[in-house]
């Protein structure tokens, strides 16, 4: 893809277009059943009935474009429309559409977090040609920024560790996260996660996959690893509990769109 293809709205505007609204990070979706979550599809942002506070053109989603809008947090959602967070959406968007929903948040919640120059003070302006912010005044250039973090599953044989932190759904254990500090590698991310919230040590770190997740603009690094030393000992600062779970004796885990349970999935799935 090139540079600013993404930024620079399609000329034909008369066509269907997906909007992806926010209100408070919350996104507007059509009342349907709980497994068909849908999100509105209209030709002219005019016809919501909401004045926007900020719109972007991001891409496409098969034949529609798509376009991020915030609206007033003192608005009603339309009849048959609610808005609702991207975490209680996991569930029930497509993979997908989920990504699209965390770009989306994360472009205009970059947008509204970089209206003045961090260096000067100045008002930022839009670059029409790229997604970033220049200060005329310095020459500052903002561009929407991630945090990386590492995910890694941790097992002993048949055994992997899973843990639960406070802000998770009740009952629900996942792997061990932690976010990339100044400095890091990521598999010295992995070794110091380990080491800080469960007090043990790793060996043979294996790249998984990854993940973009808006939670608020995280890019999720997945590793397994294997047990090498030490017993189990909880950080409660960081963790509500964590333990070694069988394969055939699991807790609930997090929503299989999650990268989290597709690397659970997989080391249950081995031979």
């Amino acid at each position: 893809m090139k540079k600013g293809l993404a930024v620079i709205p399609p000329t034909q505007l008369s066509i269907p277009a997906l909007w992806f609204v926010f209100c408070q990070d919350k996104l507007l979706v059509l009342d349907q059943d709980k497994t068909n979550i849908h999100l509105p599809i209209w030709t002219d942002f005019m016809e919501s009935g909401f004045i926007p506070v900020r719109q972007h053109y991001f891409g496409h989603f098969y034949d529609y474009p798509c376009y991020t809008v915030e609206v007033l947090p003192t608005i009603s959602p339309p009849p048959g429309m609610n808005f609702q967070g991207l975490r209680a959406l996991l569930p029930t968007l497509s993979e997908k559409l989920f990504a699209l929903a965390g770009c989306a948040l994360q472009i205009i919640n970059w947008d509204k977090n970089h209206q003045f120059c961090g260096r000067c003070g100045a008002i930022m302006q839009s670059n029409p040609e790229a997604r970033s912010k220049r200060c005329f005044d310095c020459g500052l250039v903002n561009y929407p920024r991630i945090a990386p973090a590492m995910i890694v599953l941790m097992t002993r044989g048949s055994q992997l560790l899973l843990s639960r932190a406070p802000h998770f759904k009740p009952g629900v254990y996942s792997v061990q996260a932690g976010f990339v500090e100044v400095g890091e590698t990521l598999e010295e991310t992995v070794r110091r996660e380990i080491r800080e919230e469960v007090g043990l040590e790793v060996k043979n770190i294996c790249y998984f996959g990854s993940q973009p997740w808006p939670f608020p603009n995280s890019l999720m690094i997945a590793f397994t690893a294997e047990y090498a030393s030490g017993e189990l000992s909880i950080n409660y600062d960081e963790l509500e509990d964590a333990k070694w779970y069988n394969k055939n004796d699991l807790p609930p885990l997090p929503p299989p769109q999650s990268i989290a349970r597709r690397m659970i999935e997989a080391f249950l799935g081995q031979k």
